[in-house]
């Protein structure tokens, strides 16, 4: 006869072999469809790429200091159909944007205190914070050479900037002559069609008198 204990205890295993292998799935309450998050990246073509570390000067502090601001991967992007240039720069794993602006004819890249590796730059609006404020910027790369592929880079779409900007001018210039030419023409016929009907007045007063 067996033991009652024995039986227990098998029954026991039993139950605990049944629930390890015991894998319940719940369908969700609410089903969310997926969202395609945009980063305003998908028009723009990407010039230059590289990892750097990026700091602001805190002019609002006392003293002054230089405040790290991220790490992560600095970009040059250059729009597809506005033909305009941006750097751009997140931050490792929260991808939070922490530069943010377009670049301009008027930036020059400067030595950092003497440093082979590391960049100063003003801009006059950032848009790191959303809105736009002016900012005095540092960039530092792993080593002189990453920096100065930066560097070149930089100068390259500040040249293209100039490039495109020279050329949109010159079509606003002719667009002006265009329409300058337009108003002309009608001022012209206008002119023609007063003169034209003074003299059929002309006529008709003369014929009323015969």
């Amino acid at each position: 006869m067996a033991d009652p204990k024995d039986q227990e205890e098998h029954e026991t295993s039993t139950d605990n072999t049944e629930d390890a292998n015991h894998d319940p799935q719940f369908e969700p309450i609410v089903s969310l469809p997926e969202q395609e998050v945009k980063t305003l990246e998908e028009d723009e073509e990407e010039l230059f790429k590289m990892r750097a570390k990026l700091y602001r000067f805190a002019s609002e502090n006392e003293p002054p200091e230089w405040k790290e601001r991220g790490t992560g991967d600095v970009k040059l992007l250059k729009h597809k159909e506005k033909g305009t240039i941006r750097l751009l720069m997140r931050r490792d794993r929260t991808l939070k944007i922490c530069a943010n602006h377009h670049i301009t004819t008027m930036m020059e890249l400067k030595p950092n205190a003497g440093s082979d590796r590391a960049w100063v730059w003003n801009t006059l609006a950032d848009f790191a914070d959303e809105s736009p404020k002016p900012e005095l910027l540092a960039i530092r790369f792993l080593n002189a050479e990453n920096a100065q592929k930066f560097k070149v880079k930089f100068d390259e779409c500040k040249e293209e900037v100039r490039k495109f900007q020279e050329k949109e001018g010159t079509g606003s210039t002719d667009s002006a002559n265009k329409v300058a030419e337009k108003l002309e023409e009608l001022s012209v016929k206008e002119d023609k069609t007063s003169e034209e009907k003074k003299e059929e007045k002309k006529e008709v007063k003369a014929e009323e008198k015969n």
